[in-house]
Order: structure tokens, then sequence, then C-alpha cells
């Protein structure tokens, strides 16, 4: 959702010792009572424990417990050694030095430019990449800047992006922005189609800002019926009221069909999830939306979601859902939950593959917020439960497959919201039941290396609130 400069490691500890970290009192705490909290933490909620060599040797009970910890100088060091498969299997779950900025960005402020973008390479296989904006948040530098959805940039501050130093310099508090243009050589061949340096610039800076995650409702028309467009950029639960307006606006225009474009949500709070789900059709209330399922000894904590009666609910037999590479963890719960209900026609790309969910874990007795060790501000956000549907029925971990496939072309990425946007196009299309292409030639395809959410460490998480 948003550019993040650091902000989870920029309110960080002061110094740090071999074996102490300063507190928020000026009273030395030691690393291995740190260490303590997130042994133990990971010991009871962690997904995967029964994958883990370390916590399957309970090592809390053993005499050497603290020896074990002492190994260890930094709570990072041993936090990785109990994560499954960092590469492969687990690749969300995080630690932060600051929970009080990760509180701050699960509702919903964060510093950011206001330009989303996507990165992608030149070349399969290069190092050299560069961006495309996908959509621009109002009220920021980015919109004063004139910066627009479809602009491509080549180079920050004149040095060109690459895999290894993007990170850097588009998590910059300022910087300027090198532009770029894309050329089609003056023929329909997209293999022969590139990527221009221009002379023009943008100079963008960051500042703290709070994203209605409610981007865009619009009421269209197809063969005389009104068809309600909702473009849904995160699941955050302090906007509940606008998602729910948002619907209200829906609902005031009778529509008797919907589009939720979710190709840029990449999750968030399930809570929040299963209220979209009793928004677009509140007459299973009481039933199963979600449920989550927990590890082998935290089997009580299963939980299920259900729908609620919502006096916006459209109730509606059918609903579009516009997907990316992108769509990743709450959106893809949306997706696999309501597909048991009603019919669900994905349109675009295959999205991320999560369906796992995360909680904030802190150094408490049940390490929950409430009387959390005042010494250290050290928190664990790990993978705690995977969703299924009410069929039990998970999202595979290759993504969803649309029922329409289509991929953005950056030639042709078209106005949001717009009929003739090609991916809504595509929707409206099904709709009027007219079975033709909406887009025009395509462009060359390009292999995603990124996307401005990868600032933000649970960008891709789905959070139990």
């Amino acid at each position: 959702m948003k550019s993040l400069h650091k902000i989870l490691f920029a309110v960080a500890i002061s110094f740090l010792f071999t074996s102490c970290f300063e507190d928020l009192d000026d009273k030395p705490i030691d690393s291995v009572d740190i260490n303590d909290f997130v042994y133990k933490a990971m010991d009871t909620y962690y997904l995967y424990k029964d994958q883990v060599p370390h916590l399957l040797e309970d090592k809390v009970s053993r005499p050497d417990y603290t020896s074990y910890l002492s190994q260890y100088t930094q709570p990072q060091d041993l936090f990785e050694t109990l994560i499954y498969n960092r590469t492969t299997v687990d690749k969300f779950s995080w630690i932060t030095t600051d929970y009080l900025a990760l509180e701050q960005l699960f509702s919903g402020l964060s510093t950011t430019t206001g330009m989303e973008y996507g990165l992608v390479r030149y070349a399969s296989g290069s190092d050299a990449i560069f961006g495309y904006v996908r959509y621009i948040l109002p009220n920021t530098s980015a919109e004063s800047a004139g910066l627009q959805r479809g602009d491509l940039f080549y180079a920050v501050n004149g040095t060109p992006l690459t895999v290894s130093n993007y990170r850097g310099l588009l998590n910059q508090y300022a910087f300027t922005l090198n532009l770029a243009a894309y050329n089609n050589n003056n023929t329909t061949d997209p293999d022969d189609d590139s990527i221009d340096p221009t002379p023009n610039t943008v100079d963008l800076s960051m500042v703290s800002y709070t994203e209605n995650p409610v981007y865009k409702t619009t009421i269209l028309q197809v063969e005389g019926e009104n068809v309600g467009y909702l473009m849904y950029n995160g699941f955050v639960a302090n906007f509940n009221e606008s998602l729910k307006n948002a619907f209200g606006i829906l609902k005031a225009n009778a529509v008797q069909h919907l589009v939720i474009d979710l190709r840029y949500n990449s999750g968030g709070s399930v809570t929040t999830a299963a209220l979209l789900g009793s928004l677009i059709n509140g007459n299973f209330s009481g039933e199963t939306f979600s449920k989550l399922q927990y590890n082998y000894q935290l089997q009580s904590n299963n939980t299920s979601y259900t729908f609620s009666s919502q006096g916006y609910s459209l109730n509606l037999n059918k609903v579009y859902v516009l997907t990316s590479k992108s769509s990743a963890s709450a959106s893809e719960m949306v997706i696999n939950s309501l597909k048991p209900y009603l019919t669900v026609v994905q349109v675009g790309d295959i999205t991320t593959g999560k369906s796992q969910a995360s909680i904030t874990l802190y150094d408490s007795p049940d390490f929950g917020r409430t009387n959390a060790d005042p010494r250290h501000t050290y928190a664990l956000q790990p993978l705690v439960a995977k969703t299924v549907n009410v069929l039990d029925e998970g999202v595979p971990p290759t993504g969803l497959v649309p029922v329409i496939e289509y991929k953005e072309q950056l030639n042709n990425l078209g106005v949001l919201g717009n009929e003739n946007e090609p991916l809504l196009a595509e929707a409206l299309n099904d709709i009027a039941n007219t079975n033709k292409t909406s887009h025009s030639v395509e462009g060359k395809s390009f292999e995603a290396v990124g996307d401005s959410n990868d600032f933000i460490p649970f960008s891709k998480d789905m959070y139990i609130d």
C-alpha cells in the first residue's frame, strides 16, 4: 500500500552491546531476557513448530537453556534459526525492534511519496530493472509533481535501478526520479519494444501519510444495468467505516453487478476481510466465512469467522474480482472464502499464494500488548495460523488462477475505474456477455521483481486483529 521509509527501524535501540540493550527507562536489559521472550513466543504460537528442531526439543526445560540463549547476541539471529524454510515456505514471519511504529503501520500510517509502483526486469535474468507507476495517492509529493499511472522510471538521482540497489535508492526521504518512455519502435511486434531513458525528471519527498484503502468507487453502465466498481487497496480495520460507506454508495445506486479491484491489495486484517465478504452478500449471516487453523498444540485456538448482517450489503450471487501477482493473503482469503457461497469470477493474473495469518506477539506473560515488558520494544509478527474456507479448502501456494486471464500491459495500463481500462473492460465484457477481448495489441512481457509494498515488512501479511 505505501512506500515506507524504514519506519520500523528508524526508532531503533540507541546503542547495542554484545549482550546488553538500552531500554525505555535507560536501564539495560540483557539480550538473554529478550531471547527468552523470542523463543517462548515462537515455541507457543509458531504455525510450523513441528517442523523446527529447536522448537520440538522444548529447550525451556533443558538445563542448558540459558547457555543456548546466550549464543545469540541479537534477538534477530535467534529468531531466524526458528523459521521454517525461509526461502520457500515462510517468507513472511518477522521481528521488529519497535512495536510502537508497527502499531502505527497497522492503523494505516506510514511515510510515502505517494507513488505506488511496480518493478520489472528489462530482460529475464537481468539485474537491470525499471519501474512503472500503478497509482498516485492524493495530496502527496507525487501528485504535486504531476506523476500519473503508466509513467515509467529507470533511475534515481541519475543512478540506474538494479535488483541490488533499488531498495536503497527508492527508500530515501527525498530524491529525483529519472523518467523513461515505452517505445514500440513503430512495429506491432512486442519483442522489439524497448524502454528508453528520457531527460525528464521529477523531485519527490516523503511525508507521514494515512492512506484510505478505499481508493475509488464508480458506477458504470453495461447493457442498461448498473455495475459497481470498487478499488480497494488494503484491509485496514481503521477504515472499515469507509468500506461500509463505499458499499452504501453502491447500494444507493442499486447496482446489479459488482467488480472488486484487488489487483494491488496485498493483505491486512482478517476481520476486515470477513466484513468485505458480508458486504458483498449478507444473506449468509451466521454461516462460516473462513476458518483459522493453528499449530498442533493450539487447536483450541482454531477460530471461525462468520458472515454478518450489514445494512449496506448488496446480497449479490455473483462478483467479479480483479487480481494480479500482487494480490495476496486477505485478498486471496476473500476469493477463496466466497467461492462455496456464490460465483466468483476472478479476472487478471494468478495471485501470490499466501494463506497464512500472523499476529503481533509482545513480551508479556500471555504475549499480549497489556503488561508488555517496558524495558524494550521488540515484538514478533510470526505466522501462527492458516486460513481455509468452509469446505476446508486453502489457497494453493502457487496462487489462485483467474477464470479470465489477462496481465497488465505497460504500454496500455489505462485509467483506473474507466470502462476502457483493460482489466476492468475484461470484466465488463463478460458481464455484457460479448465474448470479445478488451485490450489492444499486447506489449512486451516483463518479469516482475517487486513493488512499493516491499518497503513495508508486513505488506503481504494477513494479520489477526
